[in-house]
């Protein structure tokens, strides 16, 4: 003999008050057709044993489809962790390039240059009393030493601005910094290939 169930048939209240969901949403499940009612007397109800085994397969089924929210942003995260770092590599690798080319160039390489400059300068404003002094000694005029000294150091200041801003050392100090070598270290090794 079969064993007949019997209907427990409830109002949307309750439903949504046993799923944790608003009397909306438990409408809107229903309008869907996700979620079955039936005609009563007190008028449409949901029998309690058929909705919650439609509600446990619709959630199911939505599972299945999409990764749950925690994975779906942590893949995000991941890509655009991934993005913001190849977007940092290619600028350093833009950032190198411009060193390379000789268009751009780090602080530390102006700094020495800089340095070697001033001390250049330093040496030879060192140098010029030594190289005036015994010439100094024979005038007597206090007009002709100050021409003397005035041809001294626009000679001094013509050797310094023959100093040109070279590009070439700039790249040679990157290549160095870099361990690639020089460039004439690279033609070197073409020619030796050919």
């Amino acid at each position: 003999m079969a064993e007949t169930v019997r209907k427990n048939y409830q109002k949307v209240e309750v439903i949504a008050k046993l799923f944790g969901k608003t009397v909306r949403r438990i409408q809107q499940l229903t309008q869907d057709g996700i979620l079955p009612t039936e005609q009563t007397p007190e008028g449409r109800r949901y029998d309690l044993l058929p909705t919650i085994t439609r509600y446990i397969k619709y959630l199911e089924e939505k599972a299945s489809k999409s990764p749950p929210q925690i994975y779906q942003n942590a893949q995000l995260e991941k890509a655009q962790a991934e993005a913001k770092y190849k977007k940092a590599k290619a600028e350093k690798a833009t950032l190198e390039l411009n060193e390379l080319k000789g268009q751009m160039h780090r602080a530390g390489d102006i700094e020495k240059l800089t340095n070697e400059l001033v001390f250049a300068v330093r040496s030879m404003l060192l140098a010029l009393p030594g190289r005036v002094a015994i010439d100094l000694a024979a005038i007597d005029n206090p007009v002709e030493v100050s021409k003397y000294m005035a041809r001294h150091m626009e000679a001094l200041l013509d050797e310094l601005s023959q100093h040109e801003y070279n590009p070439d050392t700039y790249k040679k100090l990157a290549r160095e910094r870099e361990g690639w070598g020089t460039e004439q270290d690279d033609d070197e090794e073409d020619e030796a290939d050919v």
